[in-house]
């Protein structure tokens, strides 16, 4: 743990072994991979920690480079652990070489059963106790951290000195179902502003679902782009700047080859970049088992919610003058037979949305009698987290202070991070 610089900031990198199943703490184990971030100027001073969970499922912490995004804000006063909760980033990744050592489908589909919110809160109390002595930390959380966050204080709070939480207060009782069936016409509300905002993506967006739909197209490292992964690419139709990324991948999709026009290699390889579940793959097996708490499998919700809401049809739309419409946050059964990082882990995929025996997540009852401080930014028109279920949640918890803004979209903490996060500081001590 020998501590190294960067422009601004000292940091050491921790490990920890945790085991897989904290039921059964003799067992097999894991490894975590933290990060430590402190102001060089405060390392050997005495600073309460603040703990980062990342979004996701899936996604690894922020790989900083100095003091840029919200550490700016929270180096004033805290030291950082920015940690790759488990089978994300260098903490024991799960993906389809790792887990191809386990004999069958079943076996993986267990052992994944391990990796959601609730393994994650408690890896973080033998976190905390080995790095503040048993002294409570802050959380940050961000999407899904936020949704691990609001976990911790069901099942933890003693661990806790005070919790941020951004675009990330999730739905306490409602089924995957609920969730997509409120999820889809946000959705369609921001291809709608899309082309609103770039009205030549209407026809560019049809003429590319076209050329999917009478061309096999196999990306670079074998991807398949069918018209429905194509349409998946709205999914950065939720960052700030997620429409305009879209457009600047739109406009240059074909080139002329003869006398025919065929997709770009660099629309092709910036497709893939957008697409492939290859650093991710825990985002796409477990999306939709972060919402299962009791015996009503998962059944690949967003698969059947989707045919609630046909004009999200691809073939259709081309059938009509209609829009193709973009979809987003939602995993589908043909994603393991399209992506090749995917394809290995098709049936164990099967049998985690068959599970019926998902342990709870949320104690409303412990939630009510809240004490630790809490504030949450919970963004307008949020396409990843249904607006309206974190507000029904924010009113459960007891003593939480929300942030209700239309500046930002759901990454508003990357995008403006020490603003975002001193207003949240600011409510949770009362300053605001």
């Amino acid at each position: 743990m020998t501590p190294y610089r960067q422009p601004g900031v000292r940091l050491t990198d921790h490990r920890f072994t945790v085991p897989l199943d904290h039921a059964a703490p003799n067992g097999e184990t894991l490894e975590l991979f933290g990060r430590e971030v402190v102001d060089p100027a405060r390392a050997g001073d005495d600073l309460p920690w603040l703990v980062y969970l990342e979004g996701g499922p899936g996604f690894g912490a922020l790989r900083s480079i100095g003091r840029e995004a919200w550490l700016e804000r929270a180096l004033k006063d805290h030291r950082v652990l920015l940690l790759d909760h488990r089978g994300t980033g260098a903490s024991t990744p799960q993906n389809r070489r790792t887990l191809a050592h386990l004999p069958t489908d079943e076996a993986r589909a267990d052992h994944l059963a391990h990796f959601r919110a609730d393994s994650i809160v408690r890896d973080c109390e033998l976190v905390r106790a080995r790095l503040t002595g048993g002294a409570p930390w802050s959380v940050l959380g961000q999407s899904f951290g936020g949704f691990s966050a609001t976990h911790y204080l069901s099942a933890a709070p003693e661990g806790l000195r005070e919790v941020f939480i951004t675009g990330g207060l999730p739905s306490l009782a409602h089924h995957a179902d609920d969730v997509y069936r409120a999820a889809y016409p946000r959705i369609e509300r921001k291809v709608a502003g899309h082309y609103e905002r770039y009205p030549m993506d209407v026809e560019r967006a049809r003429r590319i679902t076209a050329h999917l739909a009478e061309h096999r197209t196999v990306l670079p490292g074998g991807y398949v782009l069918t018209p429905e992964a194509f349409q998946s690419l709205g999914i950065m139709l939720g960052a700030s700047t997620g429409s305009h990324r879209l457009h600047h991948l739109l406009e240059n999709a074909f080139v002329r080859v003869g006398d025919r026009h065929e997709l770009a290699d660099a629309f092709q390889e910036s497709v893939l970049a957008a697409l492939s579940f290859a650093g991710h793959p825990i985002y796409a097996l477990l999306h939709e088992a972060i919402y299962g708490q009791d015996e009503r499998p998962t059944a690949w919700s967003a698969e059947r919610v989707r045919a609630e809401f046909p004009q999200f049809d691809a073939v259709a739309a081309l059938e009509g003058d209609g829009p193709v419409l973009f979809t987003g946050e939602t995993i589908h059964p043909w994603h393991f037979d399209v992506d090749p990082s995917l394809r290995p882990l098709k049936e164990a995929a099967d049998l985690l949305a068959a599970r019926t025996d998902w342990a709870p997540l949320y104690d409303a009852e412990r939630l009510a009698a809240n004490e630790v401080p809490v504030a949450a930014a919970i963004y307008h028109d949020d396409m990843y987290v249904d607006t309206a279920h974190s507000l029904r949640t924010a009113r459960t918890i007891r003593g939480l202070r929300t942030w209700v803004t239309d500046e930002y979209e759901h990454d508003g903490l990357r995008a403006d991070g020490p603003r975002v996060l001193d207003r949240l500081i600011g409510l949770v001590r009362g300053e605001v």
